[in-house]
């Protein structure tokens, strides 16, 4: 009987992970405790780690941001392997630099015809006569401009009129088995509707640009606040057409205020860059932070590198956080008394 080789299994992608801040504005208390997650995630099991400026919402972007958000990470104890201040083999790491990739991936969707030109409004959307249907994030897209075929764009370009590119969201219940959320169901269509995938302005959209992102920059674990929850099942619709593996999603609770809703400005200066100045030292930082996320039993100063051995995600609390400034201000005098 000839010998035949051993079989050979497929084997498992190289474990990666990104942080990915956004230079719209400061970060804050719940990115620090998100970017922490992510982080111990990757470090604890020895893969690579990029950091990815998300730059493409122009509008909102502050010219300092980008340099501050490097500036928290770095005061935090958060290193990464790839990023736009290092480089790397997956870049650029900035998304303003990638356009061309989101414009590819637009191509292909046209010839498709899996998206459609768009020219409602935000006011038209809302006051359309099946607009009061809401779904997980709102006011679902009623398919005024679902009827236009690509072709059409050119007509409105010619006539002047500005529109956005909608995918067509299939009708789909596939579940999302979250990593730490556990499965979720959503009806892709009926819950979510068509969404934009560019901008009238020319610019890609959220959606578009991270999935097209993480695929090429073979991110294979995502850790983000489980308000994206909803974003997760539109990014599986992309990247089911673009016969790409989508990364292991990981939604953990949000930082919300003393009231219970999402941390914002009225919750007070909750940046990192105001506690640093306000005196508040990293270790001092990380311990709360992972006091909050259960990896502590109580609050102590420790850097984020010391809890990379005893992390867990089943450890890690599965109820939002309530920021609470004055708790934090007792602990830190109490602790230097």
């Amino acid at each position: 009987m000839a010998d035949h080789p051993p079989r050979k299994t497929p084997s498992a992608p190289p474990l990666v992970g990104r942080l990915a801040p956004s230079p719209t504005g400061a970060q804050h208390i719940g990115n620090a405790r998100t970017f922490l997650l992510a982080w111990l995630s990757i470090r604890s099991r020895g893969g690579t780690l990029l950091l990815r400026m998300e730059d493409i919402d122009s509008p909102r972007v502050k010219s300092w941001g980008a340099e501050q958000a490097l500036e928290d990470l770095e005061w935090l104890g958060l290193d990464w392997d790839e990023g736009p201040d290092r480089g790397g083999p997956r870049g650029p790491y900035v998304q303003s630099l990638r356009l061309d990739r989101y414009r590819e991936a637009l191509a292909a969707l046209q010839r498709s015809e899996q998206v459609y030109p768009c020219t409602c409004s935000r006011s038209d959307v809302a006051s359309a006569a099946s607009a009061p249907h809401r779904g997980a994030e709102g006011i679902i897209y009623p398919g005024t401009c679902a009827g236009r075929s690509v072709a059409a764009a050119r007509a409105l370009e010619t006539a002047g009129r500005r529109f956005a590119w909608r995918f067509r969201m299939p009708r789909r219940n596939e579940p999302l088995h979250d990593r730490f959320a556990g499965t979720r169901t959503c009806d892709w269509r009926g819950d979510l509707g068509d969404f934009v995938v560019f901008k009238s302005d020319g610019t890609p959209a959220y959606q578009l640009a991270v999935v097209v992102d993480d695929a090429a920059m073979g991110v294979t674990e995502v850790v983000r606040g489980d308000d994206l929850l909803p974003s997760t099942f539109r990014q599986l619709a992309l990247y089911r057409f673009f016969d790409w593996s989508p990364p292991a999603f990981y939604h953990v609770p949000l930082v919300v205020g003393r009231d219970g809703r999402r941390l914002a400005k009225r919750h007070g200066d909750t940046r990192l860059a105001s506690l640093r100045r306000a005196g508040v030292s990293a270790t001092d930082l990380v311990g709360y932070l992972a006091h909050s996320c259960g990896l502590l039993p109580e609050p102590r100063p420790v850097r984020a590198e010391d809890l990379i051995d005893r992390f867990d995600f089943d450890r890690v609390t599965r109820t939002p956080w309530t920021w609470d400034d004055r708790s934090m201000a007792t602990w830190m005098r109490d602790r230097a008394s």
